[in-house]
């Protein structure tokens, strides 16, 4: 269930029973034919589908991150990494505050992992406190499930592109685009790494049959659930 579908006297309810909660992250940036929003969509969307069965709350989606490699395409909003870290260390702060204690923060944009470092920090002083950082994207069995579907799959590639990350009237292509030169990548400037990957998939097939975005989704879900039932021991 959403935080914004609570008031705070059922929050102060809720925690006296139940001390976990969810907080996603993601990041407005180019994923090439796709949505700016699609790590905001996906990240948010996985992290309350999992959570309502359970009736865990799922606190608003973190929407911009930490991603200056693509601020030369349009759209792209990044913030500092100082920034990001105080933010959602501020965020957590007011979670706890609120009674929580057992937190899934469930992230969609792989620039913002170097924020995990300052959770850990942040733990330090909040004894007690549990976090769990999850690349929901990545984990073991999602990705698995994307390795058995097709394993040239990447950034702005199939793997994200679901019915709600993709738009209306824009056409993909048929072909599979090879996987770019990552080392090179990983070396080079904005404006070089833009001449590098072109429209923005970094390599693989545009899109793929829904049955199987589906199949990889359902997955997603049930991984993030099981992070969010259990664990906490």
């Amino acid at each position: 269930m959403r935080i914004a579908d609570m008031n705070w006297m059922q929050v102060e309810q809720h925690v006296q029973r139940d001390q976990r909660a969810v907080l996603p992250i993601g990041s407005v940036e180019q994923h090439g034919l796709l949505s700016l929003c699609v790590d905001v969509i996906l990240s948010e969307r996985v992290a309350v589908e999992a959570a309502e069965p359970i009736g865990v709350p799922v606190f608003p989606v973190i929407n911009y991150g930490f991603t200056p490699s693509f601020v030369d395409y349009a759209g792209t909003v990044t913030l500092r990494l100082s920034t990001l870290c105080a933010l959602m260390c501020d965020v957590l702060d007011s979670m706890v505050r609120s009674g929580f204690r057992q937190i899934l923060i469930v992230n969609g944009h792989g620039g913002n992992s170097p924020a995990h470092g300052a959770i850990l920090e942040w733990l330090d002083r909040n004894r007690g406190v549990q976090v769990k950082w999850h690349n929901w994207w990545n984990a073991p069995r999602t990705m698995a499930q994307v390795n058995a579907i097709d394993p040239l799959a990447s950034h702005a590639s199939w793997m994200e592109n679901f019915p709600w990350t993709r738009l209306p009237g824009v056409p993909m292509p048929t072909h599979a685009k090879p996987m770019i030169d990552i080392a090179r990548y990983q070396r080079i400037d904005p404006g070089a790494k833009k001449a590098l990957i072109g429209d923005g998939n970094f390599g693989g097939h545009y899109q793929r049959p829904d049955a199987e975005l589906m199949q990889l989704w359902d997955v997603a879900v049930a991984e993030t659930r099981s992070l969010i039932a259990s664990g906490w021991d």
